[in-house]
């Protein structure tokens, strides 16, 4: 029987051991805080800075949502993150992505200091993950990475197939699993929208990550049994059926993999409520940091 792996139990335990994190900063009378600045209104965006603000107030913290305008330039965009980069009450500073066409994002994640960096997105907390130093690491990896532990899956000498290469899931997820390290230690193959014959990569995988952002690409004929299936993938896509007119899906077929699969993730409910726990986590991190 297929075993399915909801991101909710494991997020709850992340903010739990929070808590108590928290409460020691507070009785040294600092309270965790984390800036979030969103340039115009996606309605994505917008719903993942709710959850996010949501998250802060649920665990006691302190969360400023900065919204600029769509048209907003670049100068002012850094001049904001320079303003909340020198503000002593933020420890984290996110930036939403995507920014709107015009906006370099490349600029954005180097104008944000290192230590404030709660993405894990800067070239200096890439570099120290690569390298294996403790740093900020991309929230949704972490959370990969943790829901692995929770539900007892280990990687090592286990061949991991990634399907998806971005700077934000995808690389730092195949450096992380890569790793000489206990909960690490897999051999990783990368694939991307580009690769040739993607199927005979993706049935030789004893884990397979999906985040290449295109809804259902992983068929069942793609996977073969037994395997454990991690899916990043948060597509909207049309529904006649839906209240709305759409709804949410990953990129896999849930439907029929779900019946060759040891163990899957759902979407929602799997991978993206651990995205939000890990920045809580490297959010603590960042302002326990300022006492060190």
């Amino acid at each position: 029987m297929t075993k399915i792996l909801y991101g909710k139990p494991v997020a709850e335990a992340v903010k739990e051991g929070l808590k108590s994190r928290i409460a020691d900063l507070n009785d040294k009378g600092l309270q965790p805080g984390l800036a979030v600045l969103l340039v115009g209104e996606d309605p994505a965006s917008c719903v993942y800075v709710r959850n996010k603000s949501r998250a802060c107030e649920e665990l006691g913290i302190f969360s400023e949502t900065i919204r600029l305008p769509r048209d907003t330039e670049q100068s002012r965009l850094n001049a904001k993150i320079d303003e909340l980069n020198a503000d002593p009450r933020f420890h984290g500073i996110l930036v939403q992505m995507p920014l709107p066409k015009g906006l370099s994002e490349r600029e954005v994640v180097r104008r944000i200091l290192p230590e404030k960096d709660v993405d894990g997105f800067h070239p200096f907390n890439v570099g120290s993950m690569v390298q294996g130093i403790p740093t900020f690491l991309p929230c949704t990896p972490a959370g990969i990475m943790k829901m692995m532990e929770y539900y007892d899956i280990r990687p090592a000498g286990k061949h991991v197939v990634i399907v998806g290469r971005s700077n934000i899931v995808g690389k730092p997820m195949a450096n992380l699993l890569c790793q000489k390290s206990p909960r690490a230690n897999a051999t990783v193959t990368l694939c991307h929208t580009a690769t040739e014959n993607l199927q005979a990569h993706t049935l030789q995988a004893d884990i397979l990550i999906a985040a290449a952002g295109m809804p259902g690409m992983i068929r069942e004929e793609m996977v073969r049994e037994g395997v454990i299936v991690i899916d990043v993938g948060v597509n909207r896509i049309p529904d006649p059926t839906a209240k709305n007119g759409t709804r949410l899906c990953g990129d896999v077929d849930f439907d029929r993999v779900s019946c060759k699969a040891a163990a899957i993730t759902p979407v929602p409910g799997g991978v993206g409520l651990m995205t939000i726990a890990m920045l809580m986590q490297n959010t603590v991190e960042a302002a326990e940091n300022c006492l060190k």
